[in-house]
């Protein structure tokens, strides 16, 4: 199964359009979302083309492939205008492997939920990376949006046996076999 994992939109229009070119050349599966869709967030500045809205249209577009997590931005209200539903969590075997999805805020490598899993992957930090730590494997996919910390617009890409870490122009930044 190949699955698109993708972080922190903020209500940028113009990076939901990009996902959604992502999706159109990756076909995957499955389309993980791991929160913070629509709101910019009080701390964040305005993303590129902000159009909370439009992003919900986009994304519905999408609704039969997507899994989605709630983020810290996400709201009740956003959930009205969305033709898909928010998970706290999401623990679910992608070729043979546990994973764990999740927003970031509560849970990440440095506060590990009781679940079992293989691969842990959360957004919030806006910081793309792959790194192993006491035989799991811990990502996050960046943020398509607003990246930090001199980053880039990222997502990771779940084939066979690999997490890939890439930029939205498909450049790979990161792999790690699992």
């Amino acid at each position: 199964m190949k699955v698109v994992v993708a972080s922190d939109i903020h209500g940028s229009s113009y990076y939901a359009e990009r996902l959604k070119e992502i999706v159109n050349l990756e076909n995957p599966e499955k389309v993980v979302l791991l929160g913070d869709l629509y709101y910019h967030g009080p701390r964040n500045d305005l993303t590129q083309e902000y159009a909370p809205m439009k992003v919900a249209e986009i994304l519905n577009e999408m609704k039969e492939k997507l899994l989605v997590v709630k983020g810290n931005c996400d709201a009740e209200v956003d959930e009205m205008i969305s033709e898909f539903k928010f998970e706290e969590n999401i623990l679910t075997n992608i070729n043979g492997k546990n994973f764990y999805f999740t927003h970031g805020h509560k849970y990440n490598m440095d506060n590990i939920p009781y679940e079992d899993f293989d691969v842990m992957i959360y957004g919030h930090f806006h910081v793309g990376f792959i790194e192993k730590k006491d035989e799991l494997i811990f990502a996050n996919p960046g943020s398509l949006s607003l990246p930090k910390a001199n980053s880039t617009h990222s997502y990771i890409l779940i084939d066979e046996n690999n997490l890939i870490l890439k930029d939205v122009d498909g450049n790979i930044l990161g792999k790690c076999e699992f």
